[in-house]
C-alpha cells in the first residue's frame, strides 16, 4: 500500500491526477494516454514512472505493448472520484477514453467483418469437435439459449435443433447478416441473430436458460463484465458455459485472430464466474491440440442460484 502523504503530493499535480483517473477506469498504453490527454510522450512516461514508483500504478506487458493500470486503493480511489467535480478537463478526458475504447473494438470488429462468410474454412485455435461434444453433454433441452459471440452462427444453428429459442449475439454487422441469411435459407425460425457487444448484451434481464461463450470470451475487452452480463440475462437456475483457450504464449494470435487475451488460466475463469455470483463452478481441460503451438481448451460451467 502506498504511503499516503507522498501519494497526495504526487496527485497535487493536475496532469498526474488526470492520468491516474483514466488508469482507474481502464488499462492504457502511453500512446493512448497521449491521444486522450494531448500531452507529450516524455511527460506522460515520466509521470507514469513516478506513479509506479509510489505504488499507485502498475505495468503489464501484452506482446509488444505496455499497459498501465491503477493499483487499487480505497482512499486514493475516493479522491479520484471526488476530483472529477473540480477538474475542468474531466468530462473531456472521459469522452476521449470512450472513443479510445470504441477504436479498440472497431479494430477487432474489422477483423471479423473481413472473415464473414469464410470463417468456417479458416483455422481457429480452440475449435474442436471434442470440446463441443463435452459442452453439449451438459445441456438440458429444451431451453432458451444465448450464443454470445456467435460469429457466423454455426453453433447457434446446431443448437436450434433442440432448443426452444437461440439468440445469437455478435458485434460484427456482417457476421450477423451472414448468420441470419443462413438461417433464412434453411428455414430455421427459432434463431434470432442480434448485433451487440459481449459486455452490453441486447437481451432482457432474466430471459435466458443458458448463456454460452464458445471461443469468444478472449475477444472481450473486459471478460469479467461479459460474465456479469451473462448473469444479468440468465433466469434463476440458468447456467453459463464457457469454452475458451487455456492461457498460452502464442503472441501471433493477437494479429492472426484478433485475440484480446491469450486465453485464461482455470483460476482466472473460476474467478470471473465467482465474482459474477455463479455457484457450482467447474473448470476442466477438454482438449489439447497435437500440433504446435498445442492450444488447450478449457470448459467452465456455473449456475445462477
Amino acid at each position: 500500500m502506498p504511503a499516503l502523504i507522498p501519494a497526495l503530493r504526487l496527485l497535487g499535480d493536475e496532469s498526474r491526477l488526470r492520468l491516474l483517473r483514466l488508469l482507474a477506469r481502464e488499462e492504457l498504453s502511453v500512446a493512448e494516454l497521449q491521444e486522450i490527454l494531448a500531452m507529450g510522450q516524455s511527460r506522460i512516461s515520466m509521470s507514469l514512472a513516478q506513479l509506479k514508483k509510489a505504488g499507485l500504478a502498475d505495468l503489464r506487458r501484452v506482446g509488444q505493448k505496455s499497459l498501465y493500470s491503477f493499483v487499487a486503493n480505497e482512499t486514493i480511489a475516493a479522491l479520484l472520484e471526488e476530483s472529477a467535480r473540480e477538474l475542468p478537463e474531466a468530462a473531456k478526458d472521459d469522452e476521449a477514453l470512450r472513443l479510445i475504447l470504441r477504436k479498440r473494438k472497431d479494430k477487432m470488429r474489422g477483423y471479423f467483418d473481413e472473415l464473414a462468410g469464410r470463417f468456417g474454412r479458416h483455422y481457429v485455435p480452440g475449435r474442436s469437435w471434442k470440446g463441443l461434444a463435452e459442452m453439449c453433454i451438459k445441456l438440458l433441452p429444451p431451453m432458451v439459449i444465448a450464443d454470445i459471440g456467435a460469429g457466423e452462427g454455426t453453433l447457434s444453428l446446431l443448437l436450434s435443433q433442440r432448443a426452444e429459442k437461440v439468440i445469437g449475439v455478435d458485434n460484427s454487422e456482417k457476421m450477423v447478416e451472414y448468420a441470419a441469411g443462413v438461417a433464412r435459407k434453411n428455414k430455421v425460425s427459432n434463431v434470432d441473430f442480434r448485433l451487440g457487444d459481449l459486455e452490453e448484451l441486447p437481451i432482457e434481464d432474466e430471459s435466458i436458460d443458458l448463456a454460452l461463450f464458445s471461443q469468444s470470451l478472449h475477444h472481450a475487452l473486459h471478460p469479467q463484465r461479459a460474465a456479469a452480463e451473462a448473469w444479468r440475462v440468465l433466469k434463476p437456475g440458468g447456467r453459463i458455459v464457457v469454452l475458451d483457450l487455456m492461457k498460452h504464449n502464442f503472441e501471433q494470435a493477437r494479429e492472426l485472430y484478433a485475440d484480446v487475451w491469450l486465453g485464461f488460466s482455470p483460476a482466472e475463469l473460476n474467478e470471473f464466474l465467482r465474482k459474477s455470483r455463479f455457484k457450482g463452478i467447474d473448470v476442466v481441460t477438454v482438449h489439447k491440440e497435437e500440433e504446435a503451438p498445442h492450444f488447450e481448451t478449457l470448459l467452465a460451467v456455473g449456475e445462477k442460484r
